[in-house]
């Protein structure tokens, strides 16, 4: 075996891979009761998925043809990247196939469609919704099911404690210097280096320090996947000497685990030809391996982890009369106003991971009815019982209506809405289940009055399962606003206590004027499946059980 090339003079241990935030979502697909479109036999289907990019639907991906089946479970699995921060349309097209001409795009073939996101499938693992024909006509009785499965990209990572007895000795004068490498084998049987130990000089019994690599980076996630674990005597000119090697794989490994140890025969392949009672070049012994479970976003998700909505509207008087079309709270009835349209792009995501598409509706800096005083914390639809919207267009709605009641005043306290909804997450924590996440959407038009207050806030609500976003509206200068967003440094309290972790993103809607709204919403959610992961790991609450896909739910 030739030595490891390109090292300088002391191996480094090899840095581990970057982990991917994007992760992949299989689907797999099945119909039932499709129409029969053939005279002699079943139709034999066959489903096309497609993607909306630009306003456009392009093909991806298609199935098998099955033959003459109106129930057909498909073995084709779809694989789509994933993102949170983005409305991802699909649409799934059925057609019947008729033989060498492959599948016919014509009307008479056409046996359904439907279009979903892939927030809704995964947020449901298993939808299920009536086909379509063109012009909105239900195909029969045809429904289509899609189940989807994250991808485990990474869904953990290893702690291994090696050690070496009685290896080789290859220096004259002294011991040898052996240091570890670890191979993964991968299917087109080339060889990934994973890891490499320290150099342990002149020790013929080294024990090397402890390492973490990812399950990813080890096997591939694959437990039986094969594994090369090289022993070389460390040269300082690079030519380094091989004592031996053995092969294992990460199930043989965990035998490892408490109490328990696993050794190996490092052999020397030359030796064991041309020595006779050759036994081998020492024995490598693994003592200890810790399996450290890493969940995704996904994981917690598709354990039935909801998201809960909450928006907070600034009706400060800095706004303009909403009578007048200079305000920022004019309702043009052709062009909805920034407050409108950050409130759309960044709820349409949201909406589909809350199971009751029911959204808190708040209201600060206005003086409201029956007794015209200010209020920091009103709910807009004005029931202080429940200051829940039907979905985006009631928090629309209930925006638009409780403009001419109001009156616009100040100043523009943020904090008692920050507290307001982490009281609720406080209750939701002591539940000790990954169960319900909030997040904050802000919408203002000035700097914060209460600075100090709003900090004290952020670092309580930081321990929270929580996240906030404040969208700067207008054109006001928000230089101060940027304190909030934690990305120049640590946001601490007056007292100087900091954050736990960083649950603030602040950004000026100027900034997106002229780019879609899907823009904004990319750029104020990309960090919440991060902070989701990070605030759940810090409590050390797993995922839920994964439910069960419930016999028929349908999207609504």
């Amino acid at each position: 075996p030739r030595a490891p090339a390109g090292m300088g003079d002391v191996p480094e241990p090899c840095p581990q891979a970057p982990l991917a935030v994007l992760s992949k979502v299989e689907l797999r697909v099945s119909c039932k009761h499709l129409l029969d479109r053939d005279t002699l036999n079943k139709s034999d289907p066959c489903v096309l998925l497609l993607m909306q990019t630009q306003g456009q639907w392009m093909e991806v991906d298609r199935s098998e043809v099955i033959k003459s089946n109106l129930n057909p479970v498909f073995a084709k699995i779809f694989t789509v990247d994933y993102y949170f921060e983005e409305v991802q349309k699909l649409r799934f097209e059925v057609y019947d196939s008729h033989g060498q001409a492959g599948v016919g795009t014509h009307d008479d073939d056409f046996l359904g469609g439907m279009e979903c996101t892939v927030g809704q499938i995964v947020a449901q693992k298993r939808v299920t919704k009536p086909l379509f024909l063109k012009y909105g006509k239900f195909a029969g009785k045809s429904t289509i099911t899609i189940i989807s499965e994250e991808i485990s990209g990474n869904n953990g990572y290893v702690e291994l404690a090696f050690r070496a007895k009685k290896l080789d000795d290859k220096d004259l004068f002294s011991k040898s210097d052996p240091f570890l490498e670890i191979y993964r084998i991968d299917d087109d049987r080339s060889e990934q280096l994973v890891y490499r130990t320290e150099v342990v000089k002149n020790n013929l019994s080294p024990i090397w320090e402890p390492f973490k690599v990812s399950l990813n980076s080890l096997c591939s996630c694959e437990e039986k996947r094969k594994l090369r674990c090289v022993v070389w005597d460390y040269d300082s000119r690079g030519k380094h000497d091989f004592i031996g090697e053995f092969f294992t794989t990460f199930e043989e490994m965990q035998k490892a685990m408490g109490e328990n140890k696993v050794q190996w025969d490092c052999m020397n392949p030359k030796y064991k030809i041309k020595k006779r009672n050759y036994k081998n070049s020492g024995v490598v012994v693994l003592l200890d391996l810790k399996i450290h479970r890493v969940y995704s976003f996904l994981d917690y998700i598709m354990g039935g982890c909801q998201i809960h909505f909450t928006v907070a509207i600034d009706f400060t008087a800095s706004n303009g009369d909403p009578r007048n079309s200079c305000s920022l709270h004019y309702i043009n009835p052709y062009q909805p106003n920034e407050y409108l349209k950050a409130l759309v792009a960044v709820g349409e995501i949201c909406q589909d991971y809350d199971s009751d598409k029911k959204f808190s509706a708040l209201g600060f800096g206005a003086r409201i009815p029956p007794k015209y005083e200010v209020s920091h914390d009103f709910a807009i639809n004005f029931n202080p019982d429940n200051d829940e919207c039907e979905g985006i267009q009631g928090v629309v709605e209930s925006y638009q209506s409780c403009l001419p009641k109001i009156q616009l005043y100040g100043p523009t306290n943020v904090a008692p809405i920050i507290s307001k909804v982490a009281r609720v997450a406080a209750d939701e924590e002591r539940t000790k289940e990954a169960s319900q996440y909030f997040i904050l959407l802000i919408l203002t038009d000035g700097v914060v009055t209460d600075m100090a207050d709003t900090r004290e806030a952020i670092v309580r609500a930081s321990y929270l399962p929580m996240s906030i976003i404040i969208v700067g509206v207008g054109n006001a200068d928000f230089t101060d606003m940027q304190i909030l967003d934690g990305d120049d440094g640590v946001l601490r309290s007056p007292k100087g206590e900091p954050v736990l972790r960083d649950i603030v993103q602040f950004v000026p809607f100027r900034e997106f004027k002229n780019a879609s709204p899907t823009a904004l919403a990319k750029c104020v959610l990309a960090e919440v499946p991060k902070q989701v992961v990070e605030y759940y790991s810090y409590k050390a609450f797993p995922p839920r059980c994964p439910r069960p896909p419930s016999p028929e739910p349908s999207l609504g």
